[in-house]
């Protein structure tokens, strides 16, 4: 249903929303039988199958379902074992929950700039921010481009430096024919409400080095042995490391399975909705000087959303009141960490990351979800290009 939008918001009906939750499949079904068998706690029969999933997709080595993105991230913190002064390397283009992972274990974020056209953690930059202090690079694949992964991953085995992926808007997307999710030691998914895939609030932690395996079901369980004792290994379980409540509900991974099993499907329809805005809006971006999105030939994106840069901050907050009187929400994205509050606490300034402070004020992200419907792109569609600019 479409949100109803007051007179005083300057349109009166139905607006189109940036984003909508959907069911694709048997969500519903799922979520009965769960609750019928008793089954609502985590790690049971619809958690299971989330991981065999990943697993056998992605060919990773383990798959864990947790309760976001955010606790995969704090739970990778953990297992590399960051210590106060240690420094982690993030694009300043992201979302807060890539530091405060590893903040939040005394570590100091180390902020990079982005690149211009993929807007991706820029590799030419990152050598310059390695120290002897560095303990973790965390690249992000920005709207499911993946970054350039030969390139980050040979400067960080030079000196030593594992990888976490952060790759919330990358599922099912590829580098060089490569899963992403599947280049760093470590990697995390969202299951957010904005996601392709989604539980409403949800996560996971891929592991592509299986020494990291046990001890993330500890991490995972409050640092208990809790996982060995329900496969009968122990007799008892108890507190052995440090960990936190990080286990998704089988409720939530029931909603999960059933928009997992039918992922080509969702990932097909996203696909049509990303090119019908890529096509019918080029002309009018180079018109206006607006830049699409860039996906190198070599990436084969996750089709997680559709941005564009427009050529000012004004022509931005113009397009988006154009918009929201026409009912239509589109929004912009991150702002800079490294001038957030907390980024400059940690040495942030003006200037540092020029391309990220740029494509912060000039990203506009229009309506992007699984079940927009044609009329309602179309609509979308239509407004934009009504935008004398």
């Amino acid at each position: 249903m479409k949100t109803s939008v007051k007179q005083g918001d300057g349109f009166l009906g139905a607006m189109i929303p940036f984003n909508r939750s959907s069911l694709q499949g048997r969500e519903l079904e799922y979520i009965f039988q769960t609750i019928s068998i008793g089954q609502i706690a985590g790690d049971q029969t619809f958690s299971k199958r989330c991981h065999t999933l990943l697993e056998q997709t992605l060919g990773v080595q383990r798959a864990l379902v947790t309760t976001s993105c955010t606790h995969a991230l704090e739970m990778a913190a953990l297992l590399l074992d960051l210590q106060p002064g240690d420094e982690v390397v993030v694009p300043s283009f992201t979302f807060v929950s890539i530091a405060n992972a590893f903040v939040l274990r005394g570590a100091r974020p180390v902020f990079c700039d982005v690149r211009p056209d993929t807007l991706n953690l820029d590799e030419t930059k990152l050598e310059a921010l390695i120290t002897p202090r560095t303990k973790v690079i965390v690249p992000v694949h920005y709207a499911g481009v993946g970054c350039e992964m030969d390139a980050i991953l040979e400067v960080a085995g030079r000196h030593g430096v594992p990888v976490v992926e952060d790759n919330a808007h990358g599922l099912f997307g590829k580098y060089k024919g490569r899963w992403l999710g599947t280049f760093g030691c470590l990697a995390t998914q969202s299951f957010h409400e904005t996601k392709n895939i989604t539980c409403g609030e949800g996560g996971a932690l891929l592991i592509n080095n299986v020494r990291f395996a046990e001890r993330a079901e500890v991490i995972r369980e409050k640092g208990t042995n809790r996982s060995r004792f329900f496969r009968g290994q122990v007799d008892k379980y108890s507190w052995v490391d440090l960990g936190s409540s990080y286990v998704m509900s089988d409720v939530l991974a029931a909603f999960l399975f059933a928009q997992l099993e039918v992922w080509p499907v969702i990932q097909k329809d996203r696909q049509r909705i990303w090119q019908a805005y890529h096509e019918q809006l080029a002309g009018w971006c180079d018109t206006h000087q607006v830049r699409q999105p860039i996906v190198p030939p070599h990436c084969e994106q996750a089709w997680h959303m559709y941005y564009l840069l427009l050529p000012s901050l004004r022509a931005r907050t113009a397009l988006i009141a154009h918009l929201k009187a026409r009912g239509i929400l589109a929004v912009f994205h991150y702002l800079p960490l490294h001038l957030s509050d907390m980024g400059r606490r940690f040495g942030g300034r003006e200037g540092d990351c020029p391309v990220t402070e740029d494509v912060s004020d000039r990203l506009l992200r229009l309506p992007f979800y699984n079940s927009l419907s044609r009329a309602d792109q179309d609509q979308v569609i239509r407004a934009v290009l009504e935008f004398p600019g």
